[in-house]
């Protein structure tokens, strides 16, 4: 879903997440008469027809999907502070959308599939008890590997964090770096899934910061090894989440999501892999970050009761089209554990390892970490991984920039 020319889930995060901050008057995407849609523009040829499809199948309203290009994240945050809204559109979920009334509960419509999402799915998009969002696609992200590189080096995949920066080292040739983690060396890719290969996570269930223990501050020394080490590829073409640098063989390795897969076949055919960030410590284990997008009703929508209707019946009802969307065009898993397991091109290859590590291994976004509260971790990650600080004494700064932002976030 994440090409060259579209911004990365990261980015538009950091956008998303302010849904609830910006006042820009909307321009107008609804007039009652009918349901309004809202898509950002996936990379993928086909994808825009095959949502308008969709919609012209559903009989008992007309719908019309509206195919946004550019900056999604700021259109739709001056859609949803304006009169008029989309009815039914695509985000990330957070706290925030719920504290401004901009979203409504799904609980209703859910009913019994909810036993066929994963936890991650719905805990991602739930808060105080409350399902607010329903699952599209999921993107989990993983590090792909050159199966023929590694094995002229002697080397095995890494299962470790030591292990990945030697083999970061060996791989480094004259041509080729030995990985390519973004051309922030990490800091933007790597910061949460390193922090839950400790064992670790960025809050804790009461919502406290959670990167505060030995554990976390290992994690990041390590991290800064890794964006130290001569045979990381830097100043990249294009950044982490287009596999270009991999497809170019700059790099035997290369931190990206599933969605790169089938230019990858096409180029390498089975010579290369897929695994989990290797675990840091003696308390950590793989991690593979869950991304993805989920279809949310808008509170001020004039028709709420037909918008949920229309989202039920395309996100929870319509199982062949949820495959449809998402192996058809790109290359996703479907959020419906039953859809996934049926699907063809799940069931071998990298592909089936993808969807073992991503139940095995995955996780996903907190609701509470917003914007506004990642921020100091950002930072934190910023100066201990590029500028060499201390990691004690930035994980302490954070921890107390990271408890203002809760406590405003909470009033």
């Amino acid at each position: 879903m994440t090409t060259s020319n579209m911004p990365s889930r990261r980015t538009f995060l950091k956008g998303a997440g302010s849904l609830a901050l910006v006042g820009a008057a909307a321009a107008a995407c609804g007039s009652g008469k009918h349901l309004s849609q809202w898509y950002h523009q996936y990379g993928e040829q086909g994808t825009e027809q095959a949502a308008k499809k969709y919609a012209k199948q559903y009989k008992k309203e007309t719908v019309q999907v509206s195919w946004k290009t550019g900056d999604y994240a700021t259109l739709l945050s001056a859609a949803l502070l304006g009169r008029n809204v989309p009815d039914v559109f695509e985000s990330q979920f957070n706290v925030q959308m719920v504290h401004s009334k901009q979203v409504v509960p799904l609980d209703d419509i859910i009913g019994d599939a909810r036993s066929d999402f994963s936890d991650i799915d719905l805990q991602t998009n739930s808060l105080d008890g409350k399902l607010y969002g329903i699952r599209m696609i999921d993107d989990p992200q993983l590090l792909y590997y050159r199966k023929s590189l590694l094995q002229n080096a002697g080397l095995q995949p890494p299962t470790t964090i030591e292990e990945l920066i030697n083999a970061t080292n060996e791989l480094a040739k004259a041509k080729t770096k030995g990985l390519f983690v973004g051309n922030d060396a990490g800091v933007g890719a790597l910061g949460l899934v390193a922090l839950h290969a400790a064992g670790g996570a960025q809050l804790t269930s009461d919502n406290q910061p959670g990167f505060t223990d030995e554990n976390a501050i290992n994690a990041y020394t390590q991290l800064r090894k890794l964006a130290k080490s001569k045979g990381l590829l830097m100043g990249a073409p294009t950044d982490w989440a287009d596999p270009g640098s991999f497809l170019n063989e700059l790099c035997a390795m290369q931190w990206c999501g599933m969605w790169a897969m089938p230019q990858i076949q096409a180029k390498f055919k089975d010579d290369f892999g897929v695994i989990a960030f290797p675990k840091i410590g003696a308390a950590g284990k793989p991690a593979v970050y869950s991304g993805g997008w989920t279809s949310f009703v808008a509170a001020k929508s004039k028709q709420v009761d037909a918008a949920k209707a229309f989202l039920k019946w395309l996100w929870i009802d319509q199982t062949k089209d949820q495959e449809d969307w998402a192996l058809s065009y790109g290359f996703h898993i479907p959020p419906r554990k039953s859809v996934a397991a049926k699907a063809t091109k799940l069931q071998s290859g990298a592909a089936a390892d993808v969807v073992k590590l991503n139940s095995q291994y995955g996780f996903s976004d907190n609701p509470m970490w917003t914007p506004n509260v990642s921020a100091p971790y950002g930072d934190m990650l910023t100066n201990i991984m590029r500028k060499g600080n201390d990691p004690q004494k930035e994980v302490t700064k954070a921890t107390g920039l990271v408890k203002t932002q809760l406590q405003r976030l909470n009033g």
